[in-house]
């Protein structure tokens, strides 16, 4: 061992990947837990795994190949078993001159070769590639192959949880099936819609909150991938007439994923939807949502009161349960007894008590927010407020001491005092309890690789609800904002553009717009942040709730007293140039409110 670590770290050394200064400390770390140099320097992100393989293969004199070509001759993979494959991180790529070229991701592995040869009975060339680039291709052309091959034979659940890139089991439906979560987890995806059609059935993914169409599998092939699925989730696969729900833990590329799966019947057969809960991905940071700086502040101090109610407002998918997690994660401490109720609970947050409610037992909101208040809580948070029953109990919890956290369903905060008038609630409960509302709406990030600035032009400004009759001012205050958005570990947006000239543009500021590469599928987006509302419940706010007001109403005040409604924020994130105009007006159409109103009344 120790001869081949130091022969692997002189050749890391002549390629410049390390300094000699450090082997020895990479040396002793590898020996330690067993590692290779080159895996210690990758896991600990001290270089690229590319590089690392570029380096090894150039001193065995081997060619190396970042872009693995899919085209694999079917004679070849019948040759190869998938378990084979992924054991030794190797696959057979074509054939020239009675030779078969293979992709190996470890250089320096001869004996994997030599099996291979023996198997196929015929020279092997290796070629280098990244074990990323090898895993992702075995996955793809696998599957393909799987999809014409798979039949109706029920298969036996696995006993134990097992990564997905370890599983051997040759069953094409069960290749089929891990292939889903693998590929869901490759591109990001938080949903899997396994759709039933006429001709066939059909696996559409949602990335980035649009949905995409993937994969396909042969019309006979249902019942065998549903029935997998349900074995999986422990349901019942006789049940093909009522919808059913259930739970999977899978474990993919050393990442433990909860799936949650809910099958209904339609017409055409059963229908299943996934969602995929990653625990490694959850955004539990304030600052990596996207806010600008002085709303950041503004909630962060909120959310540290002893006392009081807290709001976020949006529709189904806009967040709201990634800020309340945030939020919680900032203030728990061994000195805080946190309880929250959701339906469901999504995620499990360390040191937080975390109740699920079942309203058909009678665990409501309302009820668990009653049990709650008999364990001592400081920080209460309750999933949504429904009904007078649940609003009721969270201002009583916080005039009794406690700080509430929950949701409501309106299209922006001034509208959440009138959703708790209209449940009964009385103004003067709601301006002595509420500290904010928070209203928000998740975009598509462009990618950072391929966006492309343009000049602004008026129709954009107008788009974006800004007013034109102070757009220097407007832009001004817009530009400053976008200076301090907050997007955590996040690669941090371009410079904000500075202050026009009157030679430059005509005064538009720089905006960008989505291309496409490599780096994001061709989507020109990758990932998303979050853009916001936040209503301080201040003097001015609080004599407009005691006054009867509308939320029209509500909404000038706040917005008098420096609020942002979601499109200006859209419009800073825009400038930002972390979003697109596009992206902006397709998640703020439906509330496109009053942003000019002043100027109409």
């Amino acid at each position: 061992m120790d001869g081949e670590q130091a022969y692997v770290g002189e050749i890391l050394v002549r390629h410049g990947i390390v300094d000699r200064d450090k082997l020895a400390e990479l040396t002793s770390t590898a020996e330690e837990r067993g590692l290779q140099i080159a895996d210690v320097l990758v896991r600990t992100g001290a270089a690229e795994e590319e590089d690392v393989i570029k380096a090894l293969a150039d001193e065995m004199g081997m060619p190396f190949e970042a872009k693995l070509d899919q085209d694999i001759p079917e004679t070849l993979l019948e040759e190869v078993p998938i378990g084979f494959a992924r054991q030794h991180h190797l696959l057979p790529l074509r054939e020239e001159s009675g030779q078969v070229v293979v992709a190996v991701a470890d250089p320096l592995d001869p004996f994997s070769l030599d099996d291979l040869r023996a198997r196929l009975g015929r020279p092997v060339v290796p070629v280098a590639s990244t074990s990323e680039a090898i895993d992702d291709l075995i996955n793809r052309v696998y599957e393909r192959k799987d999809a014409a091959d798979l039949g109706d034979k029920e298969e036996e659940e696995a006993d134990e949880l097992e990564d997905l890139l370890d599983a051997t089991d040759e069953a094409p439906v069960i290749r089929f099936v891990n292939n889903l979560f693998y590929t869901a987890q490759q591109e990001r995806a938080s949903d899997i819609h396994v759709e039933p059609t006429d001709d066939n059935v059909v696996v559409r993914y949602r990335i980035d909150g649009r949905l995409v169409q993937r994969k396909t599998a042969p019309k006979g092939a249902l019942q065998s991938i549903v029935a997998r699925i349900k074995i999986e989730a422990g349901l019942n696969i006789a049940e093909k007439r009522l919808p059913q729900d259930g739970r999977i833990t899978k474990k993919i590329r050393g990442k433990v994923v909860d799936v949650r799966v809910s099958t209904i019947p339609t017409a055409k057969g059963e229908r299943v939807v996934m969602r995929l809960l990653d625990k490694a991905n959850i955004q539990l940071d304030l600052m990596d949502l996207g806010f600008a700086r002085r709303e950041l502040n503004i909630w962060s101090q909120l959310v540290e009161r002893p006392n009081g109610i807290l709001l976020v407002t949006g529709p189904t998918g806009s967040g709201k349960t990634t800020t309340l997690y945030g939020s919680l994660n900032r203030i728990n401490t061994p000195d805080q007894n946190i309880l929250t109720a959701e339906d469901p609970v999504e995620y499990e947050l360390r040191g937080i008590g975390q109740l699920q409610v079942h309203a058909k037992i009678g665990l409501t909101f309302a009820a668990a927010l009653r049990s709650f208040l008999r364990q001592d809580p400081d920080v209460i948070m309750v999933g949504e407020i429904r009904d007078h029953e649940t609003a009721e109990l969270a201002i009583q919890a916080s005039l009794t001491g406690h700080l509430v956290l929950s949701t409501l369903h309106t299209n922006d905060a001034p509208g959440a005092i009138t959703r708790l008038v209209d449940m009964k609630v009385q103004p003067f409960q709601i301006s002595s309890t509420v500290l904010g509302v928070l209203a928000q709406r998740l975009v598509r990030r462009l990618c950072p690789v391929c966006r492309q600035p343009y000049t602004a032009t008026m129709e954009d400004l107008i788009e974006l609800g800004l007013e034109t009759d102070h757009l220097t001012e407007t832009l001004s205050d817009l530009r400053k904002a976008a200076a301090t958005t907050v997007l955590g570990k996040s690669e941090p947006p371009p410079p904000a553009p500075a202050a026009p000239t009157e030679t430059e543009s005509g005064g538009m500021p720089t905006f960008y717009k989505p291309v496409g590469c490599e780096a994001c599928n061709h989507t020109g987006y990758k990932g998303r942040l979050g853009i916001f509302e936040l209503m301080l419940v201040d003097d001015a706010v609080r004599r407009a709730i005691l006054d009867g007001s509308d939320a029209k109403t509500i909404q000038k005040v706040a917005r008098g007293q420096g609020m942002r409604v979601l499109r200006e924020d859209g419009a800073r994130q825009v400038i930002a140039g972390v979003t697109s105009v596009e992206e902006v007006l397709a998640a703020t159409q439906a509330i496109d409110i009053d942003t000019e109103g002043e100027a109409a009344e």
